[in-house]
């Protein structure tokens, strides 16, 4: 009994590390999808300078996260949503607004897309 104790341990710490992982990623990316949200809405009442500062915080939050998610996520997914963000900003500083929210849109769902590819759930198991 005692030569499974270690086995078992670890597999429980490995099983509860996943948990965490998944249940932080989907409250991050619940955030930025809220911030992105915050501002689309600006966009669409065409406070440029709001939305533009908001989008600015919204990429901020992702930044301070990025060596944790290249940790615990897929790659291409990060680096797509990195991209994305940064089509945004070049979208809302040139205040294109159609363009812009097209850009926030796709960026909602990749993000909504990273959190379901972290998610502990049998389709990602097998």
């Amino acid at each position: 009994m005692k030569a499974c104790l270690f086995p078992l341990t670890l597999l429980a710490a490995l099983l509860a590390f996943a948990v965490w992982t998944g249940s932080t990623l989907t409250d991050d990316t619940a955030r930025w999808r809220e911030q992105l949200a915050r501002a689309d809405a600006l966009a669409r009442s065409e406070d440029w300078a709001a939305a533009e500062d908001a989008l600015a915080e919204s990429y901020a939050d992702w930044t301070a996260s990025q060596t944790y998610l290249h940790i615990v996520a897929e790659h291409d997914a990060v680096d797509d949503a990195e991209a994305m963000y940064r089509r945004a900003l070049a979208f809302a500083a040139g205040q294109e607004p159609d363009e812009l929210r097209a850009e926030i849109a796709g960026l909602r769902d990749q993000l909504r897309l990273l959190a379901e590819l972290e998610r502990l759930d049998i389709r990602n198991i097998l």
